[in-house]
C-alpha cells in the first residue's frame, strides 16, 4: 500500500469517527475532495454548508450548488457578517483571522442547532507552510477539524485522488479570498472586489491558468505563471487589457514579470507584521 493509500484508509477512518459533519465548502479542489469522502463514509450525516458574504461571488456560489449536486451531498448557503467587523475591514495583516473567526463561528452556531457534532474543513499538509493567521481562528474553536492536514494529505495528493474520484475540481487553480488581493492597509470595500472579480474576468479570457489581479489603490498588478506573460503582451491585448482596466477604475495597469505566487503581497510584511503588533489572542 502507498503512502497516499495509507492516508486516504486514516482519512476514512477519521471521518467516520466524527459521526455527524458540516463539511464547509467553498468550491476549491480541497473542500470538494472532502465533501465527497464525508459523503461516502458518512452518508446523510455529512452536509455541505457554504459561507458566503460580499467576498464571495456568484459565480463561485453556483459553481458551489452544481458541485454538491454533483457529489450528491446536501447543501446549505449560510450567511456571514465579516463585513460588520471594522477589524477585518481595516484590512490588517491578521484579516483572515477575524474572517475565519466570523465565518466558523457562524458555522459552529448551525452545526450546533441542527445535531451536528463537528465542522471539518480542507486545510491540506503544505497550508502549514504559508503564513495562515486564519488557521489561528479555527485552532480556537473545539469543534472545527481539519482532516486532510491531520492525516498529512497534501495538495497534489488530493488532486491525484480527486482525479480518480472524476470530482472535476481535481484540476482546478487554486483559488483564494478575494480579499487576498487587496494590499494591505487599505480598506476592504465592495467596489474594490468588483473591480478585481471584472479584472480577473478579462485576464481569464486570454490565460486558463493561475490569475490574479492585486489590488494597489489606483493601481492594479497583474500575475499569471510566468510562461504565460507572452500571452498577455502579444497583438492588440496589452492595449485591451489597459483600456478595460481603466473603465473598471484603475490609473495604473502593471504586469508583475515575476510572474503568479501564492501570498504575494505577504512579500511585504516582515515578522513582527505577521506575528507581533495585533497578533489576535
Amino acid at each position: 500500500m502507498s503512502k497516499m493509500d495509507t492516508k486516504l484508509e486514516q482519512l476514512d477512518q477519521l471521518l467516520k469517527s466524527f459521526n455527524k459533519v458540516v463539511v464547509a465548502f467553498s468550491g476549491g479542489v480541497d473542500s470538494s475532495f472532502l465533501a465527497a469522502a464525508a459523503k461516502y463514509n458518512l452518508g446523510d450525516k455529512a452536509i455541505a454548508v457554504t459561507a458566503t458574504s460580499d467576498s464571495f461571488t456568484a459565480g463561485e456560489l453556483q459553481e458551489c450548488i452544481e458541485l454538491t449536486k454533483l457529489i450528491g451531498i446536501e447543501h446549505v448557503i449560510l450567511s456571514t457578517h465579516e463585513f460588520d467587523n471594522p477589524e477585518f475591514i481595516n484590512n490588517t495583516p491578521q484579516r483572515c483571522y477575524f474572517c475565519k473567526k466570523e465565518r466558523f463561528t457562524s458555522l459552529e452556531k448551525w452545526a450546533a442547532a441542527n445535531g451536528f457534532d463537528y465542522i471539518i474543513e480542507g486545510s491540506n499538509a503544505d497550508d502549514k507552510d504559508d503564513y495562515r493567521p486564519g488557521m489561528q481562528a479555527i485552532a480556537e474553536l473545539d469543534v472545527v477539524r481539519s482532516p486532510l492536514l491531520e492525516v498529512g494529505l497534501t495538495k497534489s495528493e488530493i488532486r491525484i485522488l480527486a482525479q480518480k474520484w472524476e470530482i472535476p475540481t481535481w484540476n482546478k487553480p487554486s483559488a483564494a479570498c478575494m480579499v487576498s488581493r487587496l494590499e494591505y492597509g487599505q480598506l476592504i470595500t465592495k467596489e474594490k472586489l468588483w473591480q478585481v472579480e471584472q479584472a480577473e474576468k478579462i485576464i481569464k479570457q486570454l490565460c486558463s491558468r493561475q490569475v490574479r489581479v492585486r489590488h494597489h489603490g489606483k493601481l492594479a498588478r497583474i500575475e499569471v505563471p510566468a510562461e504565460n506573460i507572452q500571452d498577455l503582451t502579444t497583438g492588440p491585448n496589452l492595449a485591451m487589457i489597459n483600456e478595460s482596466f481603466k473603465k473598471i477604475g484603475f490609473t495604473f495597469v502593471t504586469l508583475d514579470l515575476s510572474g503568479y505566487r501564492t501570498g504575494s503581497m505577504n512579500e511585504t510584511l516582515d515578522e513582527e507584521q505577521k506575528y507581533g503588533y495585533g497578533q489576535p489572542t
